[in-house]
């Protein structure tokens, strides 16, 4: 291969060897706290198991990670009353807060970000990352490559949930202009 090999090692280097501040951030968030109440809020009530299962953590590791959001005040851990074995947790509303305010410094920093990179340039990196992630979803390291029938389809969907993406932002736009 000519262009790949070294693109594969200039990707490897600028996002793995480079990491940032804002990365590190982020991946200290995929592991914890911050995992925990994103998917919470997306989710909602989840067993300790579930979460574990979402995290690809031990049992063990959410169990810890539980006990110290709920002295902090975050989650709420009850006895399904329907099956006392069962433990449900919930966010509570200083955690739903805590959520809100985390995503909303991220968006901040990456809104900055795509302030200094421009319009035009955000535009394409979106699009082609867009396209690189098509990929992704349907290429498996050590499995044969996508055959086209497969790539087509792969960006059709895309396509059309892009097009739904597009089409939801313009109908609540509408309605915040009283339309």
């Amino acid at each position: 291969m000519g262009f790949e090999d070294e693109a594969v090692h200039e990707l490897w280097t600028t996002v793995w060897g480079h990491r940032s501040a804002m990365q590190r951030e982020m991946m200290r968030g995929a592991h914890g706290e911050a995992f925990a109440i994103r998917q919470l809020a997306h989710v909602g009530t989840m067993t300790p198991s579930q979460l574990a299962d979402s995290m690809h953590a031990t049992s063990g590791r959410v169990s810890t990670l539980l006990a110290a959001m709920e002295k902090k005040g975050l989650v709420t851990r009850e006895v399904d009353p329907n099956d006392r074995r069962v433990v449900r947790v919930s966010l509570t509303d200083a955690g739903r807060e805590h959520g809100r305010r985390d995503m909303q410094e991220m968006r901040d920093a990456v809104c900055w970000i795509f302030s200094q990179m421009g319009e035009r340039r955000t535009r394409e990196f979106l699009d082609l990352s867009r396209e690189f992630m098509t990929y992704m979803s349907i290429c498996r390291p050590g499995k044969p490559r996508p055959t086209p029938e497969e790539v087509r389809a792969a960006f059709e969907k895309r396509d059309r949930q892009v097009g739904a993406e597009e089409e939801q932002r313009g109908r609540a736009a509408d309605a915040r202009r009283g339309l």
